[in-house]
C-alpha cells in the first residue's frame, strides 16, 4: 500500500521498507553479466520513478469489474471527444433521414420525382448534408475563436484539442457527400437525356449528356467545385503536406474558388418545382446562409492577423544551434503569452502569404517570445539564410550552448535582419499544464520542443522568479525519449540549469536513448560512469537509460506515489508512441483514485 505523504511537497523517494540495492536493473540471480549491472554510485542517482518499484512489488492496474467503473474510465480520457463526435454523426444522419423523408414527399416536387426517380431526392438528400458540413468546416480552424473557448467551462465537455481532426472529419464527409452528389446528378442527366425529344440517334443523346454537364451553369460550378475539391483533398495527405507544406498551403486556399462555386450553384434554378414561384430567393443560392457563421468568424480572423501583423515586431536576437537548429528570440508588443503556446510565423521577404506553425520555447515569465526552428524544408532553409545562419560552414564549429549569428543592434556582417510577422499565440493541450498537481511531460526526439516552454515556467513559478505567478503543481516527471542525444542539443542547457536550481526535486528527469551503441562507445560510457556523480552522456545527475521506458513500471510508481490524484500526460511525437501512452492512461486510471488525462500536440 501507497505510503501517504504529510504534505504536498513530499516526494521522498524512500520507502519504509525500500531497498536501494534491490532494483529492477539490478541481477535477479547471479547469471547476469556484472557490466549490466548499475554500480552502486549511479543507483543513488537513480529517480523516484525508477528506484521506487522493484520487479516484484510493481503495481498492477486495478481491473474495472462492474460497468460502471468502466464508464467512469471511459469517460476519462475517451468519453468527452467520442461523444462529442458521436453527437456529430448523429446529426448527419439525421439530417439524412429527414432530408430524404422531405424531399420523396414535397408535394411541389412530383414531376422531378416522376422524371428522375429516387437519384432525384439522393442528390438533394446528398446536396443537404453538404450545407451543413459548411457550418463545421471553418470554425476548427478559426484559431482565436477555439483559444478563446478552451478557457471557457466549454473545454470540459468539447475536446477543442482535436480541432484539426473535426476539421479533417468534416473535409470527408465533404468529399463523400459530394461523390454521392455527383453519381446521383449523372443519372439524373442520363435520364434527362434519355428523355429529351430532340435527340433522336444514340450521338444526340450523348451531347445532349454533355452539354447538361458542361454547358449549363449547374453542370459547370459543379465540375469547377469537384476540380478545386480535388485538388486540395490531393495536396491534403499528410505525406503530401509535410513533403511540400507551400503546395499544400496555396492549394488550400482553393476552397475560395470551391465556396464562390457552390453559391452560384444552386442559383440556376434547373429543376425547377411544379409550382410558382419556381425560383424564388427562398429556395435556391442557400448557402450563404450556412456559411455565415464559420465565414464571418474566419474573415474576422483574417483581418486580426493582418492587424497583428503589423504590431511592431523584430527579432532581438538569432542563435545558431548544432544539429540544424536556429533560435530566434522575438519582441513584440501587445502579445501575451502561455507556456505551451504555438504561434504562426511569416517572413515577407520569403513569401508574404505563406504563415508557418511553430512552438514557443519561451516562458511567459520572459520578456521576448523564442522559438527554436529544425532547417530541414525549403522555407525554414530559406529562413535561416536570411537569417544569417550557415550550416554547412558552421557544422563544426558550433557550440552546444549554439553561437550568436546576430541581433537587432549587431546584425550579421553585410546583412540586416528581415522582418517577421507573428499571428497568436494559440492554445494546445499542453496549455492545460497548471490545470494539475502532478503531471508526466513525454517529448520523443525534438518532439520535446514544447516543453521547453513548459518548464522554464514550472521552474519561474516554483521559485517565484520575474514576479511569477504560484502553481498548485509540485510534481513533474519529464521523459525524453531520443535516438541521438545530439537531436536537440538546445536543450541540454535548459536541462542542467533545472537540475541545478531545483533544490527540492519537484522535477524529475528521465532521459532514454533507443540508439544502438557500439560496443567500444558503451565501453567508455561504463568506465567513466564507475563512481561518477554526473552521467557521462548528459552531465546530468540523472542517469541515462538506455533502451525504452518501461511504461508499465513509470504509470505504476506515479499511481502508486500520487494516490487519489488527477495527473496530467503531455505528448509531442510519433503516433505509436502517443497510442500507447494514450492506452496507458486509460490502463493505470481509476475513476476513485489516480486519474491519468491524455493530451497531445496537434497542429
Amino acid at each position: 500500500m501507497a505510503a501517504y505523504r504529510t504534505s504536498g511537497f513530499d516526494f521522498s523517494d524512500n520507502a519504509p521498507n525500500g531497498n536501494l540495492e534491490q532494483h529492477p536493473d539490478l541481477a535477479a540471480n547471479a547469471a547476469q553479466p556484472v557490466h549490466l549491472q548499475r554500480n552502486k554510485t549511479e543507483r543513488r542517482r537513480l529517480q523516484g520513478l525508477q528506484r521506487s518499484l522493484t520487479a516484484s512489488s510493481m503495481k498492477k492496474p486495478a481491473e474495472p469489474k462492474t460497468l460502471r467503473e468502466r464508464f467512469g474510465i471511459w469517460m476519462i480520457n475517451e468519453g468527452g471527444r467520442q461523444l462529442f463526435f458521436g453527437v456529430w454523426i448523429f446529426l448527419h444522419l439525421l439530417v439524412a433521414v429527414f432530408g430524404f423523408i422531405n424531399y420523396q414527399l414535397k408535394d411541389n416536387l412530383v414531376d422531378a420525382r416522376a422524371l428522375f426517380g429516387v437519384t432525384f431526392t439522393i442528390a438533394r438528400t446528398a446536396a443537404l448534408i453538404l450545407h451543413i458540413d459548411v457550418i463545421f468546416i471553418l470554425l476548427p480552424v478559426c484559431r482565436n475563436f477555439v483559444s478563446l473557448l478552451r478557457r471557457t467551462p466549454l473545454n470540459d465537455i468539447i475536446p477543442f484539442d482535436k480541432n484539426i481532426t473535426l476539421h479533417k472529419a468534416t473535409a470527408w464527409s465533404i468529399v463523400a457527400g459530394t461523390a454521392v452528389h455527383i453519381v446521383a446528378h449523372m443519372v439524373n442527366f442520363y435520364k434527362l437525356a434519355m428523355a429529351d425529344t430532340d435527340a433522336k440517334t444514340t450521338g444526340q443523346r450523348v451531347i445532349a449528356f454533355l452539354q447538361a454537364n458542361f454547358v449549363t451553369g449547374p453542370g459547370v460550378t459543379g465540375w469547377i467545385m469537384t476540380a478545386s475539391l480535388g485538388i486540395i483533398v490531393f495536396f491534403s495527405s499528410e505525406k503530401r503536406r509535410r513533403a511540400h507544406f507551400e503546395r499544400f498551403w496555396y492549394s488550400h486556399h482553393l476552397f475560395v474558388v470551391f465556396f464562390i462555386n457552390w453559391q452560384l450553384h444552386g442559383m440556376f434554378c434547373m429543376i425547377k418545382p411544379d409550382r410558382p414561384p419556381y425560383c424564388s430567393s427562398d429556395t435556391i443560392g442557400v448557402f450563404w446562409r450556412y456559411w455565415l457563421i464559420g465565414g464571418v468568424i474566419w474573415i474576422s480572423e483574417r483581418v486580426l492577423r493582418e492587424i497583428r501583423s503589423r504590431h511592431r515586431t523584430y527579432v532581438s536576437k538569432v542563435i545558431q544551434h548544432p544539429s540544424n537548429v536556429m533560435e530566434l528570440q522575438i519582441k513584440k508588443e501587445k502579445t501575451t503569452a502561455r507556456a505551451g503556446q504555438y504561434i504562426f510565423l511569416s517572413c515577407p521577404e520569403i513569401s508574404y502569404f505563406q504563415w508557418h506553425p511553430f512552438t514557443l520555447t519561451s516562458a511567459p515569465e520572459e520578456d521576448y517570445i523564442s522559438v527554436h526552428i529544425r532547417v530541414v524544408g525549403d522555407f525554414t532553409q530559406a529562413l535561416s539564410k536570411a537569417m544569417g545562419c550557415d550550416f554547412e560552414k558552421g557544422k563544426e564549429e558550433t557550440p552546444a550552448g549554439g553561437k550568436v549569428v546576430g541581433t537587432n543592434v549587431n546584425p550579421p556582417v553585410n546583412r540586416l535582419l528581415p522582418r517577421v510577422m507573428v499571428d497568436g499565440p494559440f492554445g494546445s493541450a499542453s496549455e492545460d499544464f497548471l490545470k494539475y498537481e502532478t503531471v508526466l511531460l513525454v517529448g520523443a526526439g525534438i518532439g520535446v520542443t514544447p516543453f521547453a516552454s513548459i518548464l522554464k515556467s514550472i521552474w519561474y513559478r516554483m521559485n517565484n522568479f520575474n514576479n511569477s505567478k504560484p502553481t498548485r503543481l509540485s510534481k513533474v516527471y519529464f521523459t525524453w525519449v531520443i535516438r541521438d542525444f545530439g537531436v536537440a542539443e538546445w536543450f541540454h542547457s535548459l536541462l542542467h540549469a533545472i537540475e541545478e536550481q531545483d533544490t527540492q526535486g519537484r522535477i524529475e528527469i528521465n532521459i532514454y536513448l533507443t540508439a544502438k551503441i557500439k560496443e567500444d562507445d558503451m565501453n567508455n560510457i561504463i568506465l567513466q560512469d564507475v563512481g561518477a556523480e554526473k552521467d557521462a552522456i548528459t552531465s546530468l545527475r540523472a542517469p541515462t537509460h538506455f533502451g525504452r521506458p518501461n511504461w508499465d513500471r513509470v504509470f505504476g510508481s506515479i499511481s502508486e506515489k500520487h494516490p487519489e490524484t488527477d495527473v496530467g500526460v503531455f505528448f509531442c511525437g510519433p503516433a505509436v508512441l502517443s497510442k500507447q501512452l494514450h492506452q496507458m492512461s486509460n490502463k493505470y486510471s481509476d475513476p476513485k483514485g489516480t486519474r491519468f488525462f491524455f493530451g497531445k500536440e496537434n497542429f
